[in-house]
């Protein structure tokens, strides 16, 4: 799905003629937030999204995992696996799945630590137990209760915050932002900007820390792309996030392409992507999370073997600050 436009600008017309079906969705999605769940014998640590635009949850979930693997702790992922047919419970084989199966970020996850596939969240926590975790982190599902959790941190990007401010399909929120965050112990805010720091003001008022962070290129990828001219791809929430880092890493974008996010290529556009590239010898380079969508489809092994992806990573400004947190949850 590719986020409508309007959802990003202030209310307008569109915006409010879908105004009433908005507030029925989010009386019903509110509701559902204070649903009561099955408990895991673990630690449950859940990383959302209060929009629908693609904040960056998954990027967060990683190297929250990689903090509590520094801490001696072993984490499982559990994710519905969006995008793939498999709808599990399953444990996720990068050598074995292909996107198309368990889905991209499925894939991605299962590269830093065990990852479970389940759309039934509580037959997933079971599976889970036979990777001998000692926490689960929920890769989503901070609307979906069948899980109890222990710690929820809600996921934002600093510059586009909650869009118009309005619930789907008026804007991008999935329930009303108050009552999220009356259900999350912390804030993610990825990048600056006076969207994020207003939701960061409001969750203080509620005495919810708020945490800064920011997405960080690799930095071996970024020195080998400075100066060349690429063709940039990406179908993710925001494309545009992806094109800016490039600009900023020194790359020279010639041409961009946007597709929705967990965009599925097809045959057709990996030839008119390699076509475009050849005819002004621009360098093919999309995302990570892209390129393992393509990764293991023989149709579409000569775009995986033109393009490089750019990896990044997220850094929290005070990770300490927020272990101290975490640490209280998983003692509990």
């Amino acid at each position: 799905m590719r986020a409508p436009a309007f959802w990003w600008r202030p209310p307008g017309v569109l915006s409010a003629l879908l105004a009433p079906l908005g507030a029925i969705y989010g009386v019903v999605a509110a509701a559902r937030l204070k649903a009561g769940g099955s408990r895991a014998r673990l630690p449950v640590i859940c990383v959302g999204d209060p929009t629908l635009g693609g904040a960056g949850k998954t990027p967060t979930a990683l190297a929250l995992a990689k903090l509590l693997l520094a801490a001696g702790e072993r984490p499982c992922f559990i994710t519905r696996g969006y995008g793939g047919r498999e709808r599990g419970p399953l444990r996720v084989d990068p050598a074995a799945q292909a996107a198309d199966d368990v889905g991209d970020e499925a894939l991605l996850l299962a590269r830093t630590a065990p990852a479970v596939v389940a759309a039934d969240r509580v037959a997933g926590a079971r599976l889970a137990l036979s990777t001998k975790p000692s926490v689960l982190v929920l890769d989503d599902n901070f609307q979906n209760p069948a899980l109890v959790k222990d710690f929820s941190l809600l996921v934002i990007d600093g510059e586009s915050g909650a869009g118009n401010g309005r619930v789907f399909p008026a804007g991008p929120l999935r329930a009303p932002l108050a009552a999220q965050l009356e259900q999350a112990q912390a804030l993610v805010c990825i990048g600056k900007g006076q969207a994020g720091a207003a939701i960061a003001a409001l969750a203080a008022k509620k005495n919810i820390p708020s945490f800064a962070a920011r997405i960080v290129p690799d930095a071996a990828a970024a020195r080998k792309l400075a100066g060349r001219r690429v063709l940039a791809f990406a179908g993710i929430g925001r494309p545009e996030k992806f094109f800016r880092t490039l600009a900023e890493i020194g790359a020279e974008t010639a041409e961009r392409r946007a597709f929705p996010d967990h965009h599925a290529y097809s045959p057709r556009e990996a030839e008119e992507l390699l076509a475009a590239a050849n005819r002004e010898n621009l360098l093919l380079v999309t995302t990570e999370k892209d390129q393992v969508r393509f990764a293991r489809t023989p149709e579409l092994a000569a775009l995986h073997a033109a393009s490089i992806a750019l990896p990044i990573v997220l850094e929290f400004d005070d990770a300490p600050a927020l272990m101290r947190r975490l640490s209280g949850a998983l003692r509990r």
